[in-house]
């Protein structure tokens, strides 16, 4: 009897699938999609929820915030989304994108892996606005763009852009751009940044060019003035040197094997004349390698500064441009993060994170955090990476003032001015500062005076003219402090 019931069941239900068939294929009726989204709907990547998600088509390799877009770069094509609402505004196919510009001035550059050239193209619409057939290499900055074409291996052309212009600000020759130098972004001779887990290292977005940038070509290194396009020096290094150009300066890093040991010397050379301004001796950049000293890598830093370790252990923030020991680690303090301006540190007892001044010796805030907490510096917020519980935290540099608290695994992958994206797998989602609960609607700004609700600080908000560098070297009208 019980066996007659199941099989008679087993026939209402196949009558019922038949019948929903027959509704679907006539239009009446089609609980399909439904059924289908609910199924495909993704968990939230954070509590609170972000202001909107997406399911992209592939792990993104690089996300910017472009103005009112959201650039993802993956890893055969490129799409913008709004920045509002999350919803695609194009897409094309590129090996690889970078945004040059900020805000309305950004661009989005693409170009495909061993062949020359690149397009420019509107970040909202997509729309080529410069076409280039000829260049081998792309840098992108704020506020310029440049590139490189060679007619022979040994006969190339540097030329700078504005990241919307029509025509070149000026152009330099170089005697070839060095094996490796293609597609986007290739390295110079510069600065490493720090890294931490969940906390992209091209959080922040397109950097400022510096003053000076260094290019390596067949071993020596040619130093370009990016106001001008001079090319002041071409130098190549000693046996025991790696040279690096930071802060409007050239840094010629001796480093000599001895008694086991490495000695380490630091010299700073106006390259306009070649005269040394500065030296130190003693301060570890971690260039180099046990086995024998050999300097493999540039020194860390970011801007204008460079961090290195004093012989008691203690790490060090070192002005580029002057030599200036910025910042000395107390013992066992471990540095996360620094700018031109700020410093993140890992307390000693590894219970906190503190936030000091640059130059200041000032602490300007702390904030418990794990052991294993990561932290990153942009111009709109810092960033705090904290795990048990897994959290991501953005805060005012200057004040602590929190910005964003989320509960969730997802990495950070782009800051900008009034919020964050974060991502985890192919799920992105944006942040709104300040519209998580708890959050202060009203924050002071640090003098009393009541801050804009909810938004992050501007980059040259800092009444110390932040974004011109420690020596001013950045500032429109040229002058030094």
């Amino acid at each position: 009897m019980a066996k007659g019931r199941g099989r008679g069941v087993r026939v209402v239900l196949l009558l019922a699938l038949i019948a929903v068939v027959a509704l679907a294929a006539t239009g009446v009726w089609n609980p399909f999609p439904g059924v289908w989204d609910w199924v495909d709907r993704s968990e939230p990547i954070s509590e609170p929820d972000v202001v909107w998600q997406q399911r992209i088509g592939g792990t993104p390799k690089s996300v910017t915030i472009a103005g009112e877009t959201v650039v993802v770069e993956q890893r055969t094509r490129v799409e913008a989304r709004a920045l509002a609402t999350g919803g695609q505004l194009w897409e094309r196919k590129a090996d690889w994108a970078a945004v040059a510009g900020a805000d309305r001035s950004a661009v989005v550059v693409v170009g495909k892996l061993l062949v020359k050239g690149y397009e420019v193209l509107d970040p909202t619409t997509g729309v080529t606005r410069r076409r280039d057939d000829d260049a081998v290499a792309v840098w992108t900055y704020r506020n310029l763009l440049l590139d490189a074409r060679c007619v022979q291996p040994t006969d190339c052309t540097l030329s700078a852009w504005d990241p919307r212009g029509a025509k070149p600000l000026w152009t330099a020759f170089l005697p070839g751009v060095g094996s490796g130098l293609f597609a986007d972004n290739p390295g110079l001779r510069g600065t490493r940044r720090l890294t931490a887990q969940r906390l992209e290292e091209e959080v922040a977005g397109p950097e400022p060019v510096p003053p000076l940038l260094g290019f390596p070509v067949d071993g020596r290194v040619h130093v370009v003035d990016t106001a001008t396009g001079a090319v002041l020096q071409n130098v190549e290094p000693g046996r025991e040197e790696r040279l690096s150009v930071v802060g409007g300066r050239l840094l010629r890093i001796n480093a000599r094997s001895q008694d086991d040991n490495c000695y380490f010397a630091i010299a700073g050379v106006d390259p306009a004349t070649g005269r040394e301004t500065w030296r130190r001796a003693g301060i570890n950049l971690r260039t180099a390698e046990k086995a024998g000293c050999v300097q493999r890598e540039d020194p860390q830093g970011a801007r204008n500064v460079v961090i290195g370790v004093a012989p008691d252990a203690r790490e060090t923030v070192l002005d580029g441009y002057d030599g200036r020991l910025l910042w000395v680690g107390a013992d066992r303090e471990k540095l996360l993060a620094v700018d031109d301006r700020y410093a993140l540190v890992r307390s000693a007892d590894q219970r906190s994170i503190i936030a000091r001044g640059l130059g200041t010796d000032r602490t300007l805030w702390t904030r418990p955090a794990g052991g294993k907490a990561g932290a990153t510096l942009t111009p709109y917020a810092a960033v705090i990476a904290d795990e048990k519980p897994s959290r991501l935290t953005a805060v005012d540099p200057r004040t602590g003032r929190e910005l964003a608290v989320l509960r969730t695994s997802a990495n950070a992958l782009a800051v900008g001015p009034a919020g964050m994206v974060i991502g985890e797998g192919r799920e992105i989602g944006y942040v709104r500062f300040g519209a998580t609960p708890g959050s202060d609607p009203n924050p002071s700004n640090g003098d009393g005076a009541p801050g804009p609700g909810g938004s992050a600080p501007a980059p040259g908000d800092h009444g110390d003219d932040a974004d011109c560098g420690p020596k001013r070297e950045l500032c429109p009208d040229g002058t030094s402090g």
